[in-house]
């Protein structure tokens, strides 16, 4: 027994001294939010959802270092954002996304701070008219996707124009969408649907009632760290009846 008692001890030792060590540092508690707005519209950037396909962030903490390691965070697909749990420091604070290519800003972040940019999207995706239910039960839509920006750099082909469709929410996008019912125009096609009004049709039928969320995108050809990213329009809600 005494031998027992004695192991125990021995073994239980560490963990008795580590849950006596006190952790002297905060919480990150610090909040940093704002919009990404189209320079356009004046409104809220339309994106993915995506970390790595729509609006992502990156923080630098230059408190402590003058090369630290980045840190992301990503933006919703209004172009907003709201990050609150941040450490108090000094900031550099760079937003990516289907856009030109900011510069950094350099911040404290203290409490709450609101931080804006306006951008240049590569593309303007515009709703023409209101989605129109078929007898079938498919969806119509008609948009217009424009340059957003006569920057040299960013002048690449059209590479794809997609309708996009999903019944579970509004958040629309290339990782959530019901790939039965996508549409989409690619290569030349999608190139030579610049500037134009073009009508798209969702393929098959809706067999059920419920609601529908549709939304188009369109992409150039250049990536932004590393992935071709969709300018979208605003989603809207369809209510398709049973047929």
């Amino acid at each position: 027994m005494k031998t027992i008692k004695y192991f125990l001890f021995i073994c239980l030792l560490p963990f008795a001294f580590t849950a006596c060590e006190v952790d002297n540092y905060d919480e990150p508690a610090e909040t940093l939010y704002g919009t990404i707005t189209d320079k356009n519209t004046g409104k809220g950037l339309q994106a993915d959802m995506t970390c790595d396909r729509g609006i992502r962030l990156k923080l630098m903490e230059y408190s402590w270092s003058d090369t630290p390691t980045p840190y992301y965070f990503i933006g919703q697909q209004d172009g907003t954002f709201n990050h609150t749990k941040i450490f108090k420091g000094h900031y550099g604070v760079t937003p990516f996304g289907p856009f030109v290519p900011v510069e950094e800003k350099e911040m404290e972040i203290k409490g709450k701070v609101e931080s804006n940019w306006e951008v240049e999207p590569f593309l303007n995706v515009e709703w023409v008219g209101e989605p129109v239910v078929n007898s079938n039960g498919s969806i119509t839509v008609q948009v217009k996707v424009t340059r957003g920006t006569n920057n040299p750099a960013y002048q690449q082909k059209v590479t794809d124009i997609w309708l996009m469709i999903n019944s579970s929410s509004p958040y629309v996008g290339e990782d959530n969408r019901d790939d039965r019912y996508t549409a989409k125009l690619e290569g030349d096609a999608a190139n030579d649907a610049l500037n134009q009004v073009i009508t798209m049709t969702t393929p098959g039928s809706f067999s059920t009632e419920r609601d529908y969320y549709i939304r188009v995108g369109a992409r150039i050809d250049v990536s932004i760290e590393g992935a071709r990213r969709f300018n979208f329009n605003e989603p809207k809600k369809v209510n398709v009846l049973n047929r």
